[in-house]
């Protein structure tokens, strides 16, 4: 039997083990969910293990597990450094939710639930293809180290300190990982680029408290006032950053690779439809998905100050807050970035008040060679898997870990996507395609099976 034959067969037991991974709530940023983080890495690491990863860990870490995990080593095979995470997002708003979040159902072709698309099942399309390789083939037939942490949706606060007191154990030829969305329904995708990501909050400072409005209005100044003209000031008319020299670093795209992207089977109008708006903005000069994946940029995520309870309350406040973030391109410094951005930011601001700006975090933007023969084999892999033409893509979004690993190891990092863009990942209503789904384990063992016979040469 095939191993393409053996998953065929084994769909529903398939699918039914993954409503099981599903049914555990591993919200990792909420403590009453503790147990249930630490149910789920016990989980995965009983999966790994029937898929034939022979040394498997629970590694407790200062907050939630992570699982680690290898295979027999076979010489003068490829080996695979295989990452994933297995927390969830918190599935409020409870009542926007067709079915209950932790419910797996099955609706139209798609499953429903939290974490089945972020990251529980393109994780669980790996754990499927391995275990259907060991039972058609006797073995995995590459070498595999698998790092499955409970933290991502906290920032990964204890990832990174794993990873570099055993970088010389995690050693790979190349870094693979499923937590990316493929372009399109029927597109099937390889994410070559990932924007850095820089995270900010500013608090302005005006009257040592809140004043009554009528008494000291018109004389006093008022922080969310100050602080809505210095956000406004952040973007010219044509959606440019005015943060002086926030461009000079970034690498131009070349020629072939704008044509590349302009040829993508992508509608403009499908776009639209899922973000909900009529008429799209942004940078002139540059395609929309030119801009969602390949220019910085600088957004508002949050702004808050004085009173927003029921009913009314006059007052000027004492300080207003917001959070911004800026997404950037090869060749920007994140470091430099921070350092651009808040002068501009403090430059904006008169002197009848005063700024703390806090550079909450920092991340490098990554992008690959895919001429590689690795990410060839993969294009491969997701044709015969999917049965459709598959294409390389970028990807506005941050994974801080791929750039980490790829700085650190020096190593091809291959992001299959198997989600899609309208899928509600961190969402009410979180779905993944089960043909997505069933796709993805396809190809994935196509393309472990090609890497163990045939290569590449890493």
């Amino acid at each position: 039997m095939t191993v393409i034959e053996f998953i065929e067969n084994h769909r529903t037991a398939y699918l039914q083990e993954l409503k099981d991974f599903l049914r555990i709530p591993s919200v990792s940023t909420r403590e009453e969910h503790k147990k249930d983080v630490q149910e789920a890495a016990k989980w995965v690491s009983e999966k790994l293990r029937s898929a034939g990863v022979q040394s498997v860990e629970v590694v407790q870490t200062p907050n939630h597990p992570l699982v680690y995990g290898e295979t027999a080593q076979l010489p003068g095979r490829p080996t695979i450094l295989l990452y994933g995470h297995y927390d969830v997002q918190p599935a409020e708003p409870l009542d926007q939710w067709t079915t209950p979040p932790f419910e797996p159902a099955v609706r139209d072709g798609n499953l429903y639930a939290r974490g089945s698309a972020d990251d529980k099942g393109q994780l669980h399309v790996h754990l499927k293809a391995l275990e259907a390789l060991r039972k058609t083939e006797g073995e995995v037939p590459i070498n595999v180290k698998v790092i499955i942490e409970g933290e991502e949706e906290i920032g990964s606060k204890n990832l990174w300190s794993f990873v570099l007191e055993n970088r010389h154990g995690l050693k790979a030829d190349a870094l693979v990982l499923s937590d990316t969305s493929m372009l399109a329904r029927g597109v099937p995708s390889i994410t070559y680029g990932l924007r850095g990501l820089n995270y900010y909050q500013i608090e302005i400072m005006g009257p040592r408290q809140d004043l009554h409005s009528g008494v000291f209005g018109g004389a006093v100044p008022n922080p969310i006032a100050i602080l809505a003209k210095a956000i406004a000031g952040l973007h010219d008319s044509s959606f440019r950053v005015t943060v002086p020299k926030f461009y000079d670093d970034v690498i131009p795209l070349s020629r072939s690779e704008r044509k590349a992207i302009a040829s993508l089977p992508w509608k403009e109008s499908e776009f639209r439809k899922i973000v909900g708006v009529a008429e799209l903005c942004g940078e002139k000069g540059f395609s929309v998905l030119e801009r969602l994946w390949c220019r910085p940029t600088l957004e508002l995520n949050g702004i808050w100050g004085g009173y927003t309870g029921k009913g009314e309350k006059t007052v000027i406040p004492s300080k207003a807050f917001a959070k911004l973030s800026t997404r950037l391109v090869p060749g920007q410094d994140p470091k430099k970035i921070a350092r651009l951005v808040e002068g501009h930011v403090r430059r904006l601001l008169p002197k009848s008040v005063t700024c703390k700006f806090d550079v909450l975090s920092t991340g490098e933007p990554w992008v690959a060679d895919y001429r590689h023969e690795i990410f060839g084999k993969a294009l491969t892999s997701l044709e015969k898997g999917f049965g459709k033409k598959a294409v390389f893509v970028r990807e506005g979004g941050s994974i801080p870990f791929v750039s980490q690993m790829h700085s650190l190891l020096k190593i091809p990092c291959v992001l299959l996507g198997f989600g899609l863009p309208d899928e509600n990942a961190h969402a009410p209503n979180e779905h993944l395609s089960l043909d997505n789904y069933f796709g993805g384990i396809r190809s994935t063992a196509l393309f472990y099976q090609d890497l163990g016979r045939n290569g590449p040469k890493l």
